[in-house]
This record gives structure tokens, sequence and C-alpha cells, in this order.
């Protein structure tokens, strides 16, 4: 085998030797005139790069639920059955709102500017460890799954080559060219100021005294102090009769809910510091309006439901979590839905006991 082998590679060097001698490139000053011109099938095996105008684009479609399928088998065992990520594999969905932020999520919908990079991307490098080994029809529908992950299309949303630009990226027109040539190159390049300086400089302030670094450990580990009011004079007065709270969910189905959470997790938050992210935060919810979290932008589904009345209790969770898809159809979660009834109302407690109630 490894005679073989060799003998292969003894081949190949010299038929390409033979061919750089056949068609040598043109010596020039200071060079050695080896090499030879690319042949044009090896620059079209390299040119395979899509514009932001969609010019490169072969012709093919791809629907979401085909990609969503492509997606499964070939891309979320490193970015999440959402787009959520594993381990520090990139986030694709998500993270609108975040980019002025103190932590900001780059991902596909939150920030990229052109549709053109992602279909490049996943056609040129993925899938990890495959490269190039997906159809354009494939590429095309990984897109658009990507695509409906980020809140861009429905869920009957087919791409191709002739609609690709109609979809409008949600930060396009937070990018602008570079001017920093006509807006900051003069002013930075010119003669330094060397007049009218100032005789001496004050200091008005340190980090450490701006609570930016603290002097020592035992500083740093210490709690801000607790802002202590005084308590309001009691005063009485009848009012009227509260109306009878939700009896607290049963600490049991509560366990059993903990462990449905982690198919929720990769999208949705809740308890303490929760935050919308792929999905809404859940803090809050029994007994809320639906599509009532300030700041998430909900499917246009959702925003009719609310429009409706529709409130989360019960009856509406259960039926929602069983078949998402069936029971609000045209909303955008992803999620196939729980197996059983039972399952539902451990959920709802584990929700209703993490987040709380709607007040």
């Amino acid at each position: 085998m490894k005679t073989l082998t060799l003998s292969t590679a003894l081949v190949a060097v010299t038929a390409t030797l033979a061919l750089a001698q056949e068609n040598p490139a043109p010596s020039r000053d200071g060079g050695f005139g080896l090499g030879r011109t690319a042949l044009p099938e090896e620059i079209a095996a390299w040119d395979i790069d899509i514009r932001p105008d969609g010019q490169g684009l072969p012709v093919g479609s791809g629907d979401v639920w085909t990609g969503e399928e492509l997606y499964i088998d070939n891309c979320a065992v490193c970015h999440g059955d959402f787009g959520e990520a594993v381990g520090r594999w990139p986030v694709l969905a998500g993270g609108f709102g975040t980019l002025d932020g103190e932590d900001p999520h780059k991902t596909i919908g939150s920030y990229w500017p052109y549709l053109s990079t992602v279909w490049d991307y996943v056609h040129r490098a993925m899938p990890y460890g495959a490269a190039q080994s997906l159809s354009d029809d494939e590429v095309y529908a990984i897109t658009a799954y990507l695509m409906y992950l980020n809140n861009m299309v429905d869920d009957d949303f087919e791409l191709s080559n002739e609609n690709f630009l109609e979809v409008p990226m949600p930060n396009e027109d937070a990018f602008f060219m570079d001017d920093r040539e006509a807006t900051e190159l003069a002013v930075f390049s010119g003669e330094p100021c060397m007049e009218n300086c100032a005789e001496s400089i004050e200091i008005t302030a340190r980090a450490a005294v701006l609570n930016v670094t603290p002097e020592t450990e035992e500083e740093a580990a210490a709690e801000p102090e607790a802002v202590v009011t005084p308590a309001a004079e009691e005063e009485v007065v009848e009012v009227a009769a509260e109306p009878e709270a939700p009896a607290a969910p049963d600490p049991e189905l509560v366990a059993a809910g903990e462990g449905l959470w982690r198919q929720c997790a990769s999208c949705h938050q809740i308890g303490e510091g929760a935050v919308s992210r792929v999905g809404p935060m859940l803090n809050n919810t029994y007994g809320a309006p639906v599509a009532s979290h300030d700041g998430f932008r909900y499917s246009p589904a959702f925003m009719e439901a609310q429009a409706a009345g529709m409130v989360w209790d019960d009856e509406t969770l259960t039926a929602y979590l069983l078949d998402p898809r069936g029971y609000i159809p045209g909303n955008r979660m992803a999620f196939r839905g729980l197996r059983s009834e039972e399952d539902a109302a451990a959920l709802i407690a584990y929700i209703r006991a993490e987040g709380g109630d709607y007040e």
C-alpha cells in the first residue's frame, strides 16, 4: 500500500512538472518563472462566491420544512436545534435588540447585513468536515430554515434564486459605507496643535473613586449596601376584596416540569435576570394575555391571538404546548410539541414556579 501511494504521488508530481513546462509562467525581474496560468476549469472550481446583489446564485429552491430536516441532520450537532449553539459554536438565531448592550449577540437575524453571506458560507464551508457536499437546493432549504429561526419568514416560505432579495435582513439598514477617509483622516493626519497648551493638568477623579477598579480584594468582594427606606405609615382603608389567587403549583409537578424545561431552554429563559432571545422570556406568563412581553417581536399569528383576547391559562397553555403549530397556525415556534397532557401540566407548573404568575 505504501509503495502504491508513493508511486501515485510520483506520477502526479511528474505530470504537474510536465504541464508546467508546457505552459510556464512568464519570467519577470526578480522572479523564477515557476508555475503556469490557471486553467478555466480550475478557476471555475474556486469561483463560487455569491454577492450581496445575488450575482453568482445558481438556479434552485428550498423550503423551510425541508431545511429543518437538513439542518437537524447536518447542523444541529454544533449549532443547536434552534440555532442556540452547542458549547462554544456560533449562535445563529436570536439576539434581537442586544447590539447596543453589554453582551451583544451577533446572529444572522440580529447583525448580518446580507443574506448572500449565509448562502455563500453554508455552500462553501458547511457542514463541518464535509464542506461543499450539499446540493444547491439543500443550501437554499437550510438558508430558508435559518431565516425562519430568525423570524424573517413564515413556515411555508420557499427560498429561491428568484426571490432571494425580496426579504430584507433585520439589521441591513444599520450598515453604511466606511467614510473615515473623508470624515476623519484629514482631522487626525494634520499637524498637531502645539500652541496655547494648558499650564497644568488637574486630575478630577480616579478609577477607584468612580468604583470602576476596586482598590482591594475586600472591596471587590463587598456587596453594595441595600438602600433602606422607612416603612410607610399604616393607613386604615377599606378596600374591595381581592380576587382569589390561583392555587400554587404542585411541587411534584414542578420537579417533573424542570426536566421537561430542557426542551425549552434553548430558546427561552425564565427566572431572575431572564431576557428574550430566540423566544420571549417566560416570567409572569401564566394568566397573561398572549404576546404580552415588551420588546419581543411576535409573529402576526400571535398578535392576532392577542387581539382576540386570548390569555395563557391551563387550557390554552396545554393546547399550545401539545401542538404549537396546530393551535396557533402560522406562529414561528419550531418546537413540535409535548407528548401528553401530563407533561404539559408539569411544564406549566414549572413555568409558574420559576417565573411567577401574571399580576
